[in-house]
């Protein structure tokens, strides 16, 4: 029989809340952990894992098409999704088989089953009760649909995209966010027509504007059609296809639609209002600590307002446990945490847009963009794209902004200028190896301390 108190019950084993489970256990705690599939969550079997298998296998594609412009006569046969879909599931089981060992080695009770939060102490689990000394909730997120767009037969979600056992021939998709045009660079790659409709003015409309720009240049190139500023207003299908209707007036056939219209707090149902936890529009609020409105109660990833990823559930998930065991952790700061869209090209960025710079600087906020064109192994790579800088008047890179393949691989000396608040001057000296990709933002910072080299002024 196993225990059914401890200092710390998790509900929820996604990324946040497994992190939590084996920090704590590391730092002493007992633990319990609840999860009512798969350990690992959305993350692992539904998003960030599967979806970036799946551009790996796109960029091959591209690489066996295009390989006559490396000098190397390579021809693309086509492309056999039971293989794809083969490659992506033993990733995953690879990674889900290390995540239960590392459960079992940490000595984690877990907890198969549907929990539901009965008082600020306890989750109930198929009838039986999990009292904690401390309570974190971390339920994850869902894909979210529009009102009156009901999901089913050609109508998808990221979740349905992922377990497609066909190519579809024409897809458009609803959503020019992350996870849209992430899928409409695995299907572009794949052979598929894809038109791409977001309502707002520009697609990644999360991003600096830069980027968005950069990234839409791109897709051009790619033949990768989309209607930005343009919203949706209703679709219908049959046995042949989906009919995709515009604000316009005009009308989008196509094999399918993908809904990609963002992620919702997966928080009904699990007991989280009646039991008086604080919420708002369906998100658990927090103060800067996790902590909710009730004592010994926090919660942690999508279900808490801002960014939805899973490296900032992961952070909140130590970060809670080294609070609840008295480490007093340095509190996060969201604008810290790096972003990366994984299509062809990338986008990666940390820290604040220009916009949002002016807005909190003033005016006097200055910026420097290094096209790659003058980087040796993005040439190499045959990579077009740019970094982009962004300084507070007087004080340090508050924002950095990245546009080519590869470029979420730079991502982690960007999150350190942006969360060691290092000026031009600091990163300028240092030496990045070349040819490398990091050389673009040693040459970026060079720029900004006032020593161009490989910029024409």
């Amino acid at each position: 029989m196993t225990d059914t108190s401890a200092d710390l019950v998790i509900l929820g084993g996604g990324s946040g809340g497994y992190a939590a489970a084996f920090r704590a256990a590391e730092l002493g705690l007992s633990v319990i952990l609840i999860e009512k599939d798969k350990l690992g969550g959305t993350c692992l079997h539904r998003g960030c894992i599967p979806t970036k298998a799946l551009l790996h296998a796109a960029e091959v594609a591209d690489v066996a098409r295009d390989g006559e412009q490396f000098g190397v006569k390579t021809t693309l046969e086509g492309i056999d999704i039971a293989g794809v879909n083969k490659y992506k599931e033993g990733i995953i089981a690879r990674l889900y088989k290390g995540l239960q060992g590392l459960a079992k080695s940490h000595k984690v009770n877990l907890v198969e089953g549907t929990g539901t939060f009965v008082a600020p102490n306890a989750v109930d689990v198929d009838g039986r009760r999990y009292t904690g000394k401390n309570v974190i909730l971390a339920t994850g997120s869902y894909a979210k649909s529009l009102p009156g767009l009901e999901l089913g037969g050609r109508i998808i979600t990221s979740d349905d995209a992922l377990s497609l056992d066909y190519i579809p021939e024409k897809v458009v998709v609803l959503g020019g966010g992350v996870i849209g045009v992430e899928f409409a660079s695995v299907w572009a790659s794949f052979g598929v027509d894809v038109t791409i409709v977001e309502a707002l003015p520009r697609l990644v409309p999360n991003e600096d504007e830069f980027a968005s720009k950069q990234l839409e240049r791109a897709f051009r190139r790619r033949k990768i059609a989309f209607k930005t500023g343009v919203k949706f207003t209703g679709a219908r299908q049959d046995e042949n296809g989906v009919a995709v209707s515009l604000e316009t007036g005009e009308t989008l056939e196509a094999d399918l639609l993908l809904v990609a219209v963002g992620r919702g707090p997966n928080t009904a149902g699990h007991g989280y209002e009646e039991a008086g936890v604080g919420m708002d529009r369906g998100f658990v609020l927090t103060d800067d600590r996790l902590r909710t409105n009730l004592p010994n109660v926090y919660a942690v990833g999508d279900i808490v307002p801002g960014l939805q990823l899973a490296h900032r559930g992961f952070q909140q998930g130590i970060f809670v446990a080294e609070e609840i065991a008295g480490l007093a952790p340095r509190g996060i700061d969201e604008s810290g945490i790096p972003r990366v869209t994984y299509s062809h090209p990338e986008v990666a960025s940390v820290g604040l847009t220009e916009a949002a710079a002016k807005d909190r600087y003033g005016q006097g906020v200055t910026t420097f963009t290094y096209d790659l064109g003058g980087n040796g192994k993005s040439q190499i790579l045959k990579t077009s794209g740019a970094i982009k800088l962004v300084k507070a008047p007087d004080g340090p890179v508050v924002g950095l902004h990245l546009v080519g393949d590869r470029v979420g691989e730079l991502i982690g000396e960007a999150q350190l200028i942006y969360n060691w608040e290092a000026f031009p001057e600091d990163v300028a000296p240092l030496i990045h190896a070349h040819p490398t990709q990091t050389e673009a933002l040693g040459e970026a910072h060079l720029a900004l301390a006032g020593k161009p080299l490989h910029v024409h002024s």
